[in-house]
């Protein structure tokens, strides 16, 4: 159920929503310039927010080039082209994420930020659950060997409610977006950058259960195509209703869609399936004994 402690604070009844699709580069300048194009575009079509990918202002898998473009979130380019955007155009902006770099550990974040129209940081979050997999017939990927793991879940004030913060491998630990939920969340974030085959076999439907099980509107803007650093991404941005109906996907084409959110939609969704006020605390299972093996009779 919802913390009784948060404040009720008066939400907007809709939101018009920017949601962009982008191939990024391994160059910071043509992302930027990308984004530039993306926010003149939302603002022009009356959008209020902008949603970008994961990767959005870097994606280098190579690590020694990107050891040269990767910096401290103060010194980042990137971050600071969607602040000043975010300010030039009126809009929120959800960047989606960027890397940057940890003075202390050495390795990068992947760090996703929200934005108001004053160009000010409202919250700041780093991927926690880190992509490290085998998928069959690939080769193994390490997230680990360059980035940071986050310790902190973060949820954010908005005028439409409050924001549940996330970045792509994080869609896979349910747990992380309950929490958002029963702190009142409206909006889950779930920008990303995800492989061909997890993207084929799973993407849709764990973003419509996240959304569906929480009774929240699912935003989830995408990398697609064929990227410099040789990887190829999914696609297939998608928007999902507290019903965890598709509102809006974009495919393979990159580019922006603009969605319209009734708000009310979270409320009509859990008044109908009230299972966050459903949920009940429980005993957890433990390791089960194994069976105990009965001596043979004597004869």
């Amino acid at each position: 159920m919802t913390d009784p402690g948060t404040p009720k604070i008066p939400q907007l009844p809709s939101l018009r929503l920017g949601l962009a699709q982008m191939t990024s580069s391994n160059r910071h300048a043509t992302n930027i310039a990308t984004v530039q194009e993306l926010a003149q575009k939302a603002a022009e079509s009356g959008a209020q927010m902008l949603a970008l990918p994961e990767a959005a202002g870097l994606m280098n898998r190579d690590l020694q080039t990107a050891r040269k473009s990767v910096v401290v979130e103060d010194a980042d380019p990137f971050l600071a082209a969607c602040c000043q955007l975010a300010k030039t155009h009126g809009l929120w902006v959800q960047t989606g994420s960027t890397p940057v770099l940890d003075p202390v550990d050495g390795r990068f974040r992947n760090r996703a930020h929200l934005i108001n129209p004053d160009g000010e940081i409202m919250a700041r979050y780093d991927k926690i659950h880190l992509f490290d997999v085998d998928l069959p017939g690939e080769p193994p990927r390490r997230e680990s060997d360059r980035y940071a793991p986050g310790t902190r879940a973060e949820i954010a004030f908005s005028p439409w409610g409050p924001v549940g913060m996330s970045v792509c491998y994080d869609l896979r630990f349910p747990h992380l977006y309950r929490n958002y939920a029963k702190l009142g969340a409206t909006l889950l974030f779930v920008p990303s950058a995800f492989a061909l085959s997890t993207g084929a076999a799973h993407w849709e439907v764990l973003l419509r259960a996240r959304a569906i099980e929480n009774g929240c509107f699912v935003i989830a803007a995408a990398q697609s195509g064929q990227h410099d650093d040789g990887r190829e991404t999914w696609g297939h941005s998608l928007v999902i209703d507290p019903w965890g109906r598709v509102l809006c996907d974009m495919e393979k084409q990159s580019g922006l869609a603009v969605v319209d959110l009734d708000m009310k939609a979270v409320d009509t969704a859990r008044r109908a399936v009230p299972s966050l006020q459903n949920e009940r605390n429980y005993t957890p299972a433990t390791q089960p004994a194994p069976p105990r093996r009965e001596t043979a009779p004597l004869t």
